[in-house]
Formats: structure tokens, C-alpha cells, sequence
């Protein structure tokens, strides 16, 4: 059941992705909102229980649904399986602004191109080299392509085998939420905010976000230049901060070819919530992989290392769903 809810998942996705500021995120910020009112009274043991609180409750209830509709009927639950999903993968909910700015260079159109970066991560691209806006683009595209899908995909997997539906999912994603959420938060209100509820959310999906990312390293080198991949992966993942980044871009940027890292782009005053929640994360590296200088062509190379990556983990799926099935 897993492989071909995840199969109709991301079909349904491709056909109808969910709108920006479409109400299930709205409804997630306003839930964040309230518990950090309502749970948050300033001390550093606070903000774990605030996290808890926000990442728990939407999975609690979801693994009720599932259970409820699952002795009812297994179409039911896969119907529920695939809505969770919908909600929680996000292959076109990052994919159209790359694909804008790949058909924006292609046309010669920078001036686009960096507007389109400018939006969709809310950084300052006016200034960037030409090389330097497409090593940002590759590499926000390939942590969106990770943590929209490739996590996800993880965890409802995890999730299922042990028999708690998309309860994996959720947790990844609300885990996912918070962590921007907070970072956010820090930046752009002059109250006070409890520093630790964005340290202790962060702290948390990197934990949660161990293993995938470490899986998602791997398929890029299984599905692109192997040797090339590893080596990268084991001299240079420590040029990024944050290890789970450092090994998935270094490890995309051997299997690809070309030179990651360096330094951030400088950040926009922050607007609005919903305008600034996608752009939190800063990415930088002290230093580059080797390769060659970011180019047109590589963002054609990292579309097909995540498709092939994605039929890679696809494959493997269904062989063990098929597996399970014979035994």
C-alpha cells in the first residue's frame, strides 16, 4: 500500500499542487502560533515542550484517523494515506520557480532569473555573479528536492512499516515547519521570542533528518558519478555547518560535477510570514567542492540526478512492497 500511495501522491501533486498560501499553511502557522502562546513561558525547558506540543498533536491525530479508517475499510485508508501525502510532499511547491529561472537564463532574461530567486528564497540576487546565482539555485533546489520529497518519502515509509500509516510524514514535516518557523520568528519581530524554541526545533530535525539525508547522499551518488560522489562526501561535507546539508550537497556536487559552497547571499528585510517562511535556512559553506564553476547546463544535470534518484527509491520500494507481499 505504501508504494502506490506514494506513486498516486506524487502524480496527484504534479497535476494539482497546492497553492501558496493555500489554508493548510495558514492553519499551520496559526497552530504555531498558539502553542507557542499558550506553552511558551520564556525558560529553555519551555521550548521543547512547545515543540512537542506542535510536532505531536497533528501527528497523534492523524494516526487516530488512520486507525479508525483502517478497520474500516483499506480503501480508506489509502485514501487517507494519499491525503496526507498530497499535503506533505511538494515536488512543484519549489519545482516552478527553478524550472522560471532555468527558462529565464535560457533566454538571457537575469534580471528574471534573480527576481524569481529573490521570491522564491528571499535573498538579495541583484549583486550575484552569474556562477554564484546558479550555485544558489542549485543548491536550494536540491535541499528543497530533499526535504519536499526525498524526507518524506522516508519517513512515511518508516512510518507504515511499523504500522502507524502517514503518521511518519507528519512528524517529519511539522518537525520541518518549526524550524523555519522559529528561525523566522527570531529574525523579524522586535519582541522577545525564547531564543531556544528555534535552537531546540533545529536541534530536532536534524535529528529527525539524520538518516534521510545520509539516503538521499546516497542515491545522488548511485545515480551519478559514484566515485566522484563518495570522495566529495567524505573530504568536503565539513565545509557546510549544518552536516546533514554538508553531506547532501557535497555528495550532489561530486555526482554532478560541479563546485558547491561558499558564501550565503545576503538576506532581504523580511516581509511577510508567509513571503519569508520558504528562504530561512542559510546554506553557505566555508569554502568549495571541486568541479566546475556553476553553469546553465548543471541545472539540466540536477534535474535528472533527482528524477533518477526519485525512480531509484521508487524501485526499490516496490520491490520490497512486492517482496513482503510473497512472503
Amino acid at each position: 500500500m505504501s508504494f502506490l500511495a506514494v506513486l498516486l501522491a506524487l502524480i496527484v501533486e504534479q497535476l494539482r499542487p497546492l497553492p501558496q498560501g493555500n489554508p493548510v499553511h495558514e492553519a499551520l502557522i496559526d497552530w504555531a502560533r498558539w502553542t507557542a502562546r499558550n506553552f511558551d513561558a520564556g525558560r529553555e525547558h519551555h521550548a521543547w515542550v512547545v515543540w512537542a506540543v506542535t510536532v505531536f498533536t497533528p501527528a497523534l491525530l492523524t494516526w487516530g484517523v488512520f486507525e479508525l479508517l483502517h478497520h474500516q475499510s483499506l480503501l480508506l485508508a489509502l485514501g487517507f494515506n494519499l491525503l496526507i501525502l498530497y499535503l506533505t510532499l511538494g515536488f512543484r511547491q519549489f519545482s516552478h520557480y527553478f524550472t522560471d529561472i532555468r527558462d529565464a537564463l535560457e533566454q538571457g532574461d537575469e534580471d528574471r532569473a534573480r527576481r524569481v530567486l529573490q521570491e522564491w528564497r528571499h535573498l538579495d540576487a541583484s549583486e550575484l555573479p552569474r556562477t554564484e546565482l546558479l550555485r544558489h539555485v542549485i543548491e536550494h533546489a536540491l535541499l528543497a528536492a530533499h526535504r519536499h520529497v526525498f524526507g518524506v518519502f522516508f519517513w512515511f515509509v518508516l512510518g507504515s512499516a511499523l504500522g502507524l500509516g502517514p503518521v511518519g510524514a507528519v512528524v517529519y514535516r511539522m518537525s520541518d515547519f518549526c524550524a523555519r518557523y522559529w528561525a523566522f520568528k527570531i529574525r523579524a519581530e522586535t519582541a522577545p521570542v525564547n531564543g531556544a524554541l528555534m535552537l531546540r526545533s533545529q536541534a530536532a530535525f536534524a535529528v529527525l533528518d539524520h538518516v534521510p539525508a545520509r539516503l538521499t547522499a546516497a542515491g545522488f551518488a548511485v545515480v551519478g558519478n559514484f566515485e566522484e560522489a563518495v570522495d566529495c562526501w567524505r573530504q568536503h561535507a565539513g565545509l557546510w555547518q549544518q552536516s546533514n546539508d554538508g553531506i547532501l550537497l557535497s555528495a550532489a556536487a561530486g555526482a554532478c560535477g560541479v563546485s558547491l559552497g561558499g558564501a550565503d547571499a545576503p538576506a532581504l528585510s523580511l516581509g511577510t510570514f508567509a513571503v519569508a517562511l520558504p528562504g530561512e535556512e542559510a546554506v553557505g559553506g566555508q569554502g568549495s567542492t571541486p568541479g566546475a564553476p556553476p553553469a546553465l547546463s548543471h541545472l539540466r544535470t540536477v534535474v535528472g540526478l533527482v528524477w533518477r534518484s526519485m525512480v531509484l527509491w521508487m524501485m526499490l520500494l516496490a520491490l520490497l512492497s512486492l517482496a513482503n507481499r510473497l512472503g
